[in-house]
């Protein structure tokens, strides 16, 4: 019996295929916004986690905050952070470990082609050990950097690709750091983060010897490594008071930041669901007015059928089965039109994701799209169709038999 209705309802659908089609606009229009924004957001947002994913949640980063033209972290700021800060913060009660990070960019050159990046200082002593365990480095291919490696250079992972120099670099080549020759000790292991899997590593004295141009006492970050990560609010509180007190700052009045992976990302999310739910508003538009157009033609399918109401009412149908006939009818129209959607919110997602790929070079623009997404928006949309045809549907089970037949012209 279910089947008979549901072809029925095809049936007059398909008599009615312009009008079908123009109908159902509103929600694949809506469904594909929906569908391909959801499915770029999430994307997003899981390309965006993977970036700190690698760092413990026991890890603050201390930094000056300020001006950044898109350098290294802390530079073309007004204070900048120095060097004698980490043996300050070394004795807040809490801190594990604190280490002085310096970051310059320069050029990369290897197989006669250049590349701009960013060098990053390995600590030499003790803290190699602790800042190994921070970032959780470890070599894929070669080892890890040493203490007394003059001008040798720890490359990500990306770096083996050949897609950046014509060729993939390994172990025992050579390549050029702002000009100057540099022996390749090792490959990183891969960590999805674009910032590590691009890195150049160097020890701390060659990285201030050889490449940094800035003062040496001027610190990029300082890593901090709590003891117990229950109290990492604490010591947070606590950096932060001794900052304000070292730059002679009020509250409120900052020039640094003190962060955790996990506050960074919590602000990044926060961030992408306000855009995203902006988008979903714009996008409901397009499904009301869907839903609208469904309804409409509802409407209009009850007046042009209305002897057909009459004879089916005439020989027996009862007022249930005339308004679930309406109903299915209607609640096709909007699952159809949710295949339509979903079919081209998928190639709108993925296309966008691969465009935005091979433009900016990164894999940070992705599209990820569930099952359960998929589910959802073609339920959403059979939902919406049923609801948009309820009062036509109910007019149409409300008719009797006698005024139907004679409403015939």
């Amino acid at each position: 019996m279910l089947k008979d209705y549901f072809m029925f309802s095809i049936k007059n659908l398909a008599k009615r295929k312009l009008r079908s089609w123009l109908t159902m606009i509103g929600i694949f229009i809506g469904i594909a916004a929906v569908v391909s924004l959801i499915g770029l957001g999430e994307g997003l947002r899981i390309a965006v986690t993977s970036q700190f994913n690698f760092l413990g949640s026991d890890v603050l980063s201390v930094q000056a905050s300020g001006l950044n033209l898109a350098g290294p972290p802390g530079t073309a700021v007004a204070t900048p952070l120095t060097d004698d800060l980490k043996d300050k913060i070394l004795k807040i009660n809490g801190v594990d470990a604190a280490i002085n990070r310096y970051i310059e960019s320069g050029t990369l050159e290897f197989n006669d082609r250049q590349t701009i990046g960013m060098a990053m200082s390995i600590p030499e002593g003790s803290e190699r050990k602790i800042l190994e365990d921070m970032l959780n480095l470890k070599a894929e291919q070669g080892r890890l950097l040493k203490d007394g490696d003059n001008k040798k250079v720890l490359l990500g992972n990306s770096f083996k690709e050949d897609d950046i120099f014509g060729k993939g670099i390994k172990p025992n080549d050579r390549v050029l750091i702002n000009d100057i020759s540099f022996e390749v000790i090792g490959i990183l292991e891969k960590k999805g983060s674009f910032l590590f899997d691009s890195a150049i590593a160097v020890n701390e004295q060659t990285m201030l010897n050889l490449i940094r141009e800035a003062d040496d006492t001027d610190v990029n970050v300082i890593g901090v490594k709590v003891k117990n990560v229950d109290n990492i609010d604490n010591v947070k509180e606590n950096i932060e008071k001794l900052m304000r007190k070292e730059r002679n700052v009020k509250k409120g009045e900052e020039d640094f930041v003190v962060e955790s992976p996990q506050n960074l990302l919590a602000t990044l999310n926060s961030t992408l669901f306000a855009v995203q739910l902006f988008i979903y508003i714009i996008a409901s538009i397009s499904i009301v007015v869907g839903g609208i157009g469904i309804m409409n033609t509802m409407y209009t399918a009850v007046l042009e059928r209305t002897k057909e109401i009459g004879i089916m009412k005439a020989i027996g149908a009862k007022n249930s089965v005339i308004f679930f006939l309406f109903s299915v009818e209607s609640g096709f129209l909007g699952m159809v039109g949710g295949i339509i959607g979903i079919i081209f919110g998928l190639l709108l997602a993925y296309g966008l994701a691969f465009i935005g790929q091979i433009t900016l070079g990164s894999d940070l623009i992705q599209a990820h799209i569930t099952f359960g997404l998929i589910i959802g928006a073609l339920l959403f949309s059979f939902i919406l169709g049923i609801i948009s045809g309820i009062v036509p549907a109910y007019q149409a089970s409300k008719m009797q038999p006698v005024e139907a037949l004679s409403f015939i012209k």
